[in-house]
């Protein structure tokens, strides 16, 4: 299978510190740290200003002045901050002016372990410009970064999440109401009901007496809320099924309606694994693992060894989603080689070191990530290969 190389790791463009202008940024909400690294000056510039990005593109331009002043001339600019609060506008911004941006991942910039180090803005700039120059002059596995979206990209995330917290919202409801009943002694009341509001008046304890009024007046709320929240979650759902019966030819619906047709896998999974890790240029299996936090956590230490289950490191929408759909998988296909294969992967005793220490949605997610180089694989055993990858997802999306 054809693999490109994971730009995230290593940077692909040569590195000559003579012609190009590092600057690194420090974000918070009210004011931005610049450090800077110009050629031909040797101190390293450092300043600080409200959150601006007028004022960040004349300190560039500035420091650029001074390069050139000295003898230098300056053919690349590069800009680097982490992942945060601010998203990737300013990325976006800087990259529509010219500049070279690098964002990069918070979690792979190394820091000191000592328990009272020093913890300032201008040691983390310090920090920042390691591990972007690292980065610039390919060392591998120095630091990574992070691939920045477009706006269409970043929007079409938008209604999946959004969902998602609009299911969220819908089960405290649900929760409120019945705890709220359950402390009273009623406890055949369903929420959920289509009458249910109307049928609330109605409702007496064990003594015989109605509800309380406060109570009552509470749970009318909620359960407006309720009605309020159901209206929302189908006005999503009704638009997804528009968009891709509008246009089911363009690239990301035709990636949901794909995906959709396997069995045990919804509309709504399907729509959440496209817009959130199927669009990415992620044709390495590890990387796509790496990305969903379903790669191993192995523990080794001399001849101690054992498996700690999932690292449980990167996208927590996308994991909880293909470990859902593993048990979705297992329960519509059981008759399948892979769901064969899990289940007498579970029938194996707790002594094996091969399985020490792996939980079921561990091993629904290695059902469920299985290798699976091509589609004549399909029927063969899983069990020898031992490698958790995204197969079915590399496969759905290579076959675009």
């Amino acid at each position: 299978m054809f693999q490109t190389i994971d730009q995230s790791k290593k940077c692909l463009n040569a590195f000559e510190q003579d012609s190009t202008l590092v600057a690194v940024v420090e974000l918070s909400q009210k004011s931005w740290l610049v450090a800077g690294i110009v050629p031909g000056v040797d101190r390293h510039p450092l300043k600080k200003f409200d959150a601006d990005e007028n004022r960040l593109l004349a300190l560039i331009q500035r420091w650029k002045q001074e390069a050139i002043k000295a003898g230098r001339e300056v053919k690349r600019i590069v800009v680097a901050f982490e992942a945060g609060r601010d998203g990737f506008w300013l990325a976006r911004w800087l990259q529509a002016r010219g500049i070279e941006v690098c964002v990069i991942h918070p979690t792979s910039v190394s820091v000191p372990r000592e328990q009272r180090r020093a913890k300032t803005d201008r040691l983390d700039t310090e920090l920042l410009k390691r591990a972007t120059l690292g980065w610039l002059r390919g060392e591998p596995d120095h630091c990574r970064m992070v691939a920045i979206p477009t706006l269409e990209e970043e929007d079409a995330k938008r209604s999946n999440r959004e969902h998602q917290y609009l299911v969220g919202e819908r089960t405290r409801l649900i929760n409120r109401l019945k705890a709220a009943l359950a402390r009273l002694g009623v406890r055949n009341f369903n929420p959920k009901l289509r009458k249910a509001s109307e049928r609330l008046r109605a409702l007496v304890t064990p003594e015989g007496k109605p509800l309380p009024p406060n109570t009552l007046a509470e749970m009318e709320r909620d359960m407006q809320r309720l009605q309020f929240v159901k209206q929302q979650i189908k006005a999503i759902e009704q638009t997804r099924f528009e968009r891709l019966k509008k246009a089911p030819k363009t690239r990301l619906n035709m990636m949901v309606l794909l995906v959709a047709r396997v069995l045990g896998m919804g509309i709504e999974t399907a729509d959440m694994l496209v817009h959130e890790v199927l669009w990415r240029d992620l044709r390495d299996r590890r990387a796509v693992a790496r990305y969903a936090g379903l790669t191993g956590a192995p523990d080794e230490s001399g001849a101690r060894r054992r498996e700690k289950g999932l690292a449980r490191a990167g996208n927590a929408r996308v994991r909880r989603g293909m470990i859902e759909f593993a048990w979705r998988f297992v329960r519509f296909q059981k008759n399948s080689t892979l769901a064969q294969w899990f289940r007498a992967h579970r029938r194996r005793p707790r002594s094996d070191p091969e399985d020490h220490d792996r939980g079921a949605s561990s091993q629904a997610a290695h059902c469920a990530v299985a290798a699976r180089r091509d589609r004549r694989d399909t029927h063969q055993s899983h069990a020898a290969s031992g490698r958790v990858s995204f197969g079915l997802l590399v496969s759905c999306r290579s076959s675009i």
